[in-house]
């Protein structure tokens, strides 16, 4: 988007791909790209990301979170890259040696995909976060994923706007930062618990926001997406 300070990622979370496309119809003129999430993917499959990308006339962020063992993750990489994604979500703690082979299949097949690695997920706090036996605060565990990350070549991470800034500090302008959890002013939080608004994530450092419901539940999406976008926008 010209003059964008960062890519809104509208998340086309329906549960029928007829859906998914009148969405994104709807909110083309304002969103970047689309993130097609595992309700969808589950859904339609592979048609998800080729049929929304022509329905929106937008790249796609297929956002499967995928953690697994390393041969399984890279054959997963193959064919989203085969499919066209732009963007695609790998669990961070799947540890360096599958990000590293995630990171080495997009390489090789040369279709331009971004491996996107998910630090902590904003529906956890530390009580969660202690439950599965991780002592340190969502913050610093965030940190401690992207910093090991990074090692292992990946540049771009899913955090919380909670955990951007430290995040930007750490890694530099190279670092591509996208951030869930990004509410308009007044929005329900719903099931996230670590939120900014649009221009609060911006400012601290985010390259893309990804919304979801705060457009799909709105009288009018598209509306709601401009809204979004200008706040992106805004200096």
């Amino acid at each position: 988007m010209s003059g964008a300070r960062a890519e809104l990622v509208v998340a086309l979370d329906v549960p029928s791909l007829d859906e998914a496309k009148a969405l994104a119809a709807k909110v083309r003129t304002s969103a970047d790209l689309f993130k097609v999430g595992l309700e969808l993917f589950v859904d339609s499959g592979p048609r998800a990301v080729t049929e929304v990308r022509e329905a929106g006339g937008r790249p796609v962020f297929l956002d499967l979170k995928l953690h697994d063992i390393p041969e399984t993750v890279e054959r997963a990489v193959a064919r989203a890259c085969g499919l066209g994604a732009a963007w695609l979500t790998v669990h961070a703690s799947g540890g360096p040696r599958m990000l590293s082979r995630a990171m080495e299949r997009s390489a090789k097949e040369a279709s331009g995909l971004t491996i996107v690695a998910v630090t902590v997920l904003t529906s956890l706090d530390a009580d969660d976060l202690r439950a599965i036996g991780v002592p340190a605060a969502p913050e610093a565990h965030a940190l401690e994923l992207a910093r090991m990350a990074w090692t292992a070549g990946v540049r771009a991470f899913v955090c919380s706007p909670a955990e951007v800034a430290r995040l930007r500090e750490a890694l530099g302008p190279e670092a591509l930062l996208v951030t869930p959890g990004v509410r308009p002013a007044g929005s329900a939080r719903g099931d996230q618990k670590r939120v900014d608004t649009p221009e609060g994530a911006v400012a601290r450092g985010a390259s893309a926001v990804v919304v979801g419901r705060p457009i799909r539940d709105a009288s009018d999406p598209a509306a709601a997406a401009a809204e979004i976008a200008r706040a992106l926008r805004a200096e």
